[in-house]
């Protein structure tokens, strides 16, 4: 795991040290630094900043040039499968200095050109230098585990791993783009193939783009894409066949994600997905299994006592951390560092302090990511379906919009304390916003856009001064026109796969993990389980009224069930408390900044109404209030 950077100019220029300098956290083992000119007006820049995970000594250094001088490399990730591939490449004639994947990845794109990409399991970002071609191959993996920015201006081609690393070069123009802001208000993220800036952009995942050294021109493809899978037929095959033949890609995608020259551990809290990744680990491993978990004293978002009785069970070395409102918050000023474009997703905290728990212990850490996307898991997809089920009855819906409508925020609150714990819902309040909004939707597109909206259109028409996002065609968020041919259950999948799951929960991760330089794996991202859950018949995702369905069959091979069917907690923040406590100082400083009249984003009477009723005591919208504090602390750090 590492961090590249690199541009292409129109003359030599001194920058390349200070970029690579500011991803350092990425790669603090070791650095490099290639340049090259082709011509008077073309100069390349490439740098590295190295994690040393394969193959530790100096062979490894990055950029890495190719025996024959033709093709240099700076590459961040992993290709788990390298060693297979080293074999075959070695029945071609070729020869290895090193045992780095950064070795086979040059070569097989020497054999095979951009073909290369079909045989790579892995997760990566990376660029070749074709100097033959006089051409920069940009790639970044299936899934998106792995970032890749791309800018053009003032003819200066950029790349990174993170965008922080082009703000040295002056070259570099931070201009907001306002348009996507709405975007952010709603989310929490900035969607691809956009960020926070104009002329800026994320190689979406699956993609490449070949830029031509002599014409200053680039071309963007896509080489693997989640819905071609999903339109293909679907597998003929027995249930407890597909459950035989997902076991086996689990395992193979987690026993491939172990190889490594350093310690290796897992993240578990005690779920479904991070419990049969530790018991396929665990059971089928010679070594003891390092586990991982943050606990919180707040029953309610507490998954550590689950997580314990699940490693004492399969027997793994178990640490577990307690953390406390001061740990998260003393992290809220790196948040701005890390996540240099606006991100307002508050999981981050706790994912970085379990990050650096286990950073003191191992370098690599799998994490169950994924799981929800690949498996169906998300509430709202069981939401959605039974709501579509509802509207066939003109006479339900009609009962049960009366019935939402009707319903306050504190009768919501007042009925599930009611309810046994064990059935109880966390986060209950949002949960009935969203199944609120979902009802008074017409469309499955308003639907799912209105239940992964963190912050509600409706209420961002009124505050915002240009309203809510409305140009979802040039986001993926818009494809559900190109595959209404598919089961609803399976858009939804497919939409969150390629929106929310990469730009939110990958971003979060990646971030996180590279904070303290630790690197993060996703074995249930493996593309060949993706593949495969994609042919397998609805039914079999989605079955008795519970989700991840073939998962749960295959963890019930390693682990009682009643250890594991429960509800799902996940990490959260208490936003409201911390807003009128911890973070009230911060919140109205971010309220009263002039930033966001000079930005223009948020109409002045209602940042006073906001401000007003916090001074009071009232939270209006607490996931409002949070993405304006992380705006504001992200344009006082970078702009």
């Amino acid at each position: 795991m590492c961090g590249i950077v690199g541009y292409v100019s129109n003359k030599e220029m001194p920058y390349i040290t200070e970029m690579v300098g500011s991803i350092k956290h990425r790669g603090p083992d070791d650095y490099g630094i290639h340049v090259d000119s082709i011509d008077d007006r073309t100069h390349v820049h490439l740098a590295h900043a190295r994690l040393s995970i394969q193959d530790l000594s100096s062979r490894g250094h990055q950029p890495f040039v190719s025996a024959c001088a033709k093709y240099i490399i700076v590459y961040n990730g992993e290709v788990y499968n390298f060693k297979a591939i080293q074999e075959e490449l070695r029945s071609l004639g070729y020869e290895f200095k090193s045992n780095s994947d950064t070795e086979v990845i040059l070569y097989a794109y020497q054999a095979w050109g951009i073909h290369c990409l079909d045989k790579f399991i892995g997760m990566f970002a990376f660029a070749i230098y074709d100097l033959e071609k006089e051409k920069l191959f940009l790639v970044r993996d299936r899934a998106g585990v792995k970032p890749l920015y791309y800018a053009v201006s003032e003819d200066t081609f950029f790349f990174s791993s993170e965008i922080k690393a082009l703000y040295p070069h002056p070259h570099f123009k931070k201009e907001i783009n306002r348009d996507i802001l709405p975007y952010y208000f709603q989310f929490g993220y900035i969607p691809a193939p956009y960020t926070i800036y104009h002329d800026c952009y994320k190689l979406q995942p699956g993609q490449y783009m070949l830029y031509d050294l002599t014409s200053k021109t680039y071309d963007i493809h896509t080489y693997w894409d989640i819905h071609t899978f999903y339109t293909e037929d679907k597998i003929q095959k027995s249930e407890e066949e597909i459950v035989d033949d997902l076991e086996k890609l689990l395992l193979d995608a987690c026993q491939l994600r172990m190889v490594s020259d350093v310690p290796v551990g897992v993240f578990l809290s005690g779920g479904y997905d991070s419990s049969t990744v530790t018991a396929l680990l665990q059971k089928h491993g010679k070594e003891q299994i390092n586990t991982f978990t943050i606990g919180f004293e707040e029953k309610e978002f507490n998954e550590a006592d689950d997580a314990q009785r699940i490693a004492t069970y399969l027997g793994t070395k178990h640490t577990e951390y307690y953390c406390t409102p001061h740990d998260m918050l003393a992290l809220i000023d790196d948040l701005c560092y890390y996540w240099d474009e606006p991100f307002a997703d508050d999981s981050a905290l706790p994912t970085m302090i379990v990050s650096n728990l286990a950073r003191e212990a191992v370098t690599v850490a799998l994490s169950a990511d994924g799981g929800d996307e690949v498996f169906f898991g998300y509430s709202k997809y069981f939401a959605i379906e039974k709501i579509i089920k509802l509207k066939k009855s003109p006479i339900k819906t009609a009962l049960l919009k009366l019935l939402v409508n009707g319903l306050t925020e504190k009768r919501v609150m007042f009925l599930n304390a009611l309810i046994p714990k064990s059935k109880r819902q966390s986060n209950i309040v949002d949960k009935f916003k969203k199944f609120k909004n979902m009802m008074n939707s017409d469309t499955l597109a308003e639907m799912f856009i209105r239940a992964s909206s963190q912050v509600e259109a409706n209420y961002l028409d009124e505050v915002l001064v240009n309203g809510a996002f409305k140009d979802f065609e040039n986001v993926s968020l818009g494809e559900f026109k190109k595959i209404g041919n598919l089961e609803t259950l399976n858009q939804m999948m497919l939409i969150d796969y390629k929106t929310f799951m990469v730009d939110d929960v990958l971003c979060k991760v990646d971030r996180a993990t590279m904070s303290v330089s630790l690197e993060g794996r996703e074995p249930l991202l493996d593309h060949r389980i993706a593949e495969y859950m994609a042919r397998v018949p609805t039914s079999l995702k989605y079955k008795n009224g519970a989700g991840k369905y073939l998962l749960r069959q295959v963890l019930a091979r390693h682990i009682p069930k009643e250890m594991t069917d429960r509800p799902k907690s996940g990490f959260t923040v208490p936003l409201k408390d911390w807003i009128l406590n911890e973070l009230k100082e911060k919140a109205i400083d971010a309220l009263e900044s002039q930033i966001l009249l000079d930005d223009a984003i948020i109409k002045e009477a209602h940042l006073t109404r906001i401000k007003k009723n916090l001074e009071r005591g009232k939270v209006e919208n607490p996931t409002f209030i949070w993405m304006i504090i992380m705006y504001v602390m992200w344009r006082k750090r970078w702009n």
